[in-house]
C-alpha cells in the first residue's frame, strides 16, 4: 500500500478526521455532520463537514457502508460518488433508504460513507470509424449467462 498525503479541511472541528478502522482498510469513514431522518424510499445530501485537496493524478471516491446497508437498507444514489482532485468543497454524501416500509435515523457523528482515494489516469480519446475485434465483441447486460460456475 502507497501513501498519498491529502490535505483536510475540518468544517466541523467537533467531528473526527476521516480515519480507518483497521489497518489495510480501503476506505476511510466519513461522518454526518447533521441529523437526518430518511421515510422509505426518500434520499437526502447529508453533510461531512469534511472538504479535501487532492494531488493531481488521484480522485476520491465515496463508497456505501455495507453495514448500513445490511442493518437498514440505506445506499447511495450516486455509488460511488466522485470527488475531482480540483473540487475543494465540502463532501456531501447522496443517501436513499431502500427500506419500503422503515424510516431510518441519521444521527450527527454517525459513519455513513467510506472515502476511497485512488490513482487516476487521463484518458486521450481517439476517435476511429471501428473498433478492433475482442473475445467479448459487443456483448453486455447478461450476455455471459447466470448460470452457476461449477
Amino acid at each position: 500500500m502507497t501513501t498519498v498525503d491529502v490535505l483536510v479541511q475540518m468544517l466541523d472541528a467537533d467531528l473526527p478526521l476521516p480515519a480507518y478502522a483497521h489497518p489495510g482498510d480501503a476506505g476511510a469513514d466519513l461522518c454526518a455532520r447533521i441529523d437526518v431522518t430518511l421515510a422509505p424510499h426518500e434520499r437526502a445530501l447529508v453533510p461531512t463537514g469534511v472538504a479535501i485537496a487532492l494531488p493531481a493524478g488521484f480522485a476520491a471516491f465515496i463508497h456505501p457502508r455495507s453495514g448500513l446497508a445490511l442493518r437498514h437498507g440505506v445506499g447511495m444514489v450516486n455509488a460511488p460518488g466522485t470527488i475531482d482532485a480540483g473540487y475543494r468543497g465540502e463532501i456531501g454524501v447522496l443517501l436513499v433508504n431502500h427500506d419500503p416500509a422503515v424510516a431510518v435515523h441519521i444521527k450527527r457523528g454517525d459513519r455513513i460513507a467510506q472515502l476511497v482515494i485512488q490513482h487516476v489516469s487521463v484518458a486521450a480519446f481517439h476517435p476511429v470509424a471501428t473498433l478492433p475485434g475482442s473475445h467479448r465483441g459487443d456483448g453486455g447486460f447478461g450476455s455471459t449467462g447466470t448460470g452457476a460456475l461449477l
